[in-house]
């Protein structure tokens, strides 16, 4: 066993300050060779951008790297502050920092097939050799060597039991709670959930019942529409452990995540005191309704009409990708109130109610019929298209009784609802981890157990570094938005990375467990099938990524 002093850089905090203060830098001179492809006058040319968008894209992953490089160090700052910064979290810390450091100037995959380098961003080789100062270059050359993984391998290999594969740094002993109490709750539905999956089945009523019970849907509502009023620290921290037991765990309080966030910003004080504590004790269920078939992202060109008639508006159009949608009890539902206005401005928001529907009759309301969309994996919430062919929505649920502010409302919701989806996608990279890890402990082969086997642990370590990673990004995304910091670019950042990790980690841990990784008995096969919307949904890869590089292009400084 090698001593830990040999492993760790000297003096690992001031190294990885000096290694940040130098990726920013290549970021700056990143982001002007990005700008000189795309930009014109101070402003974005939207026919270059299209032109561009390999480089553009590259950008926001560029930027997600150096992002990730900060917050660890800030993870570890926290944690020395402490008195908690450990020989495992301080290799940990400095596997990041080899890895990505390495990355950033050799490579970042933005997808198995697309892979953006230094060239592609405009960065030139003076500046790619101004970037190895003394400490990028003692990061890169022992930051994630063979070495420093198999110490790691040592220091998690009773993590799969014990659940320490880095202190997270909450810094919050309610949080640290919190967190033991729904890590508690999502094991025991861990064996269920398979079986759900198996039988695609609906997450059964009185799991919704104990989740609506432990305060989850109101996690965020404010103390005086009767929610907990916590924020979204803590709704990452429970996010997180909902979604390392099941997807669909965590994605339950997503649907009242976003209803309580379009209410209680865009609504009127009587929508407020009408529907926020329904939302928070889950008497109500809600769903959103927003995507439209060949639409997909592109909102702006919703066809579904909301036409005003007396009291009550008729709406007539299509949805679909309706998550959980039989069983709930109002919409939030985006529909064209202006004909005349192309675009967003036409578009407007509505707290639809509807009559909950039943295993025999999904869709009981007048005026409203659906179907199920079969999918993959995310099983437990079930996925619908939608039609409407004259459904009635009071004229008092126009959300803050006023036209044509569907999209704005709908903006404000995002940062939530992406650090949200990043906080699901932390939990099933954790989740993937651990299966794997438990799986390569326990299989033995020529003799030793799959974790004696270097390409195994080496796998796992990787794994739960840059879950880290991602946990850390998500985390300060929180952080900012629960300190009223606009955070878009922040909380697209959090989302484009954790659910790459998802899907990374869900394909190695397969890989761990061979062929039977592939048999549907084995609960790695789901969590495969779960990570792979992760990419999709709230927002795409491709999306996001475009998200992230125009707000970083356009962002004074």
């Amino acid at each position: 066993m090698t001593a830990a002093s040999d492993l760790i850089v000297p003096d690992l905090l001031s190294a990885c300050a000096d290694a940040v203060r130098a990726a920013d830098t290549l970021f700056d001179t990143a982001r002007n060779g990005v700008s000189a492809k795309v930009m014109g006058d101070g402003r974005i040319d939207g026919k270059a951008l299209e032109a561009e968008q390999f480089a553009v894209h590259g950008f926001a992953w560029f930027a997600t790297y150096v992002e990730g490089l900060r917050q660890m160090h800030g993870w570890g700052e926290r944690l020395q502050a402490a008195g908690k910064l450990g020989e495992l979290e301080q290799l940990m810390l400095q596997s990041a920092f080899g890895e990505y450091l390495s990355q950033l100037v050799g490579g970042i995959a933005m997808s198995q097939v697309e892979v953006v380098r230094p060239d592609d961003l405009g960065i030139d080789s003076q500046a790619v050799h101004d970037f190895h100062t003394d400490a990028v270059k003692a990061l890169r050359a022992s930051g994630n060597t063979g070495a420093v993984r198999r110490r790691i391998a040592e220091l998690i290999e009773d993590a799969a039991a014990t659940g320490n594969y880095g202190d997270p740094a909450l810094e919050d002993e309610t949080l640290e709670l919190i967190r033991d109490q729904f890590r508690k709750v999502a094991e025991d539905y861990m064996e269920p959930a398979h079986d759900w999956h198996l039988k695609d089945e609906l997450i059964h009523m009185d799991v919704v019942d104990q989740i609506a019970e432990l305060g989850v849907f109101g996690l965020t509502i404010p103390e005086e529409y009767g929610g907990l009023g916590m924020g979204k620290t803590a709704m990452c921290v429970v996010t997180e452990e909902l979604s390392r037991g099941y997807i669909g765990l965590g994605s339950l309080g997503t649907r009242s995540e976003i209803a309580g966030e379009l209410i209680r910003l865009g609504g009127t004080e009587e929508q407020k005191q009408k529907w926020l504590p329904k939302l928070a004790s889950g008497e109500v269920l809600p769903t959103a309704v927003f995507t439209e078939p060949n639409n997909g992202s592109d909102l702006g060109g919703l066809r579904t009409r909301a036409v005003l008639e007396g009291d009550v508006y008729k709406v007539t159009g299509n949805k679909t990708w309706i998550t959980h949608a039989a069983r709930t009890d109002i919409m939030t539902l985006l529909a064209r109130t202006d004909p005349n206005e192309q675009g967003y401005k036409g578009l407007s928001m509505f707290i639809a109610e509807k009559q909950r529907g039943s295993d025999e009759n999904p869709f009981p309301s007048e005026g409203m019929t659906g179907g199920e969309i079969e999918v993959l994996g995310y099983r437990g919430m079930k996925e619908y298209e939608l039609a409407f062919d004259g459904f009635e929505v009071k004229a008092e649920n126009l959300l803050g009784e006023k036209e044509g502010d569907g999209f704005k409302q709908l903006m404000e919701t995002f940062e939530s609802a992406r650090i949200q989806t990043a906080a699901r996608a932390v939990g099933v990279a954790q989740s993937a981890l651990e299966i794997g890890h438990r799986y390569a402990l326990e299989r033995v082969q020529f003799g030793k157990p799959l974790y004696a086997f270097p390409r195994v642990s080496g796998k796992l370590v990787w794994m739960a570094v840059e879950t880290m990673i991602a946990r850390q990004i998500t985390y300060f995304s929180a952080r900012e938005k629960d300190e009223d910091i606009r955070c878009d670019i922040e909380a697209g950042m959090a989302k484009l990375l954790a659910a790459r990790v998802a899907w990374s980690n869900a394909d190695n841990a397969l890989q761990i467990h061979g062929g039977n990784g592939y048999a549907l008995e084995y609960p790695i096969s789901r969590v495969l099938c779960d990570a792979r919307i992760l990419n999709i949904f709230e927002g795409a890869a491709e999306i996001q990524a475009q998200v992230v590089a125009r707000g970083l292009l356009t962002r004074r400084n």
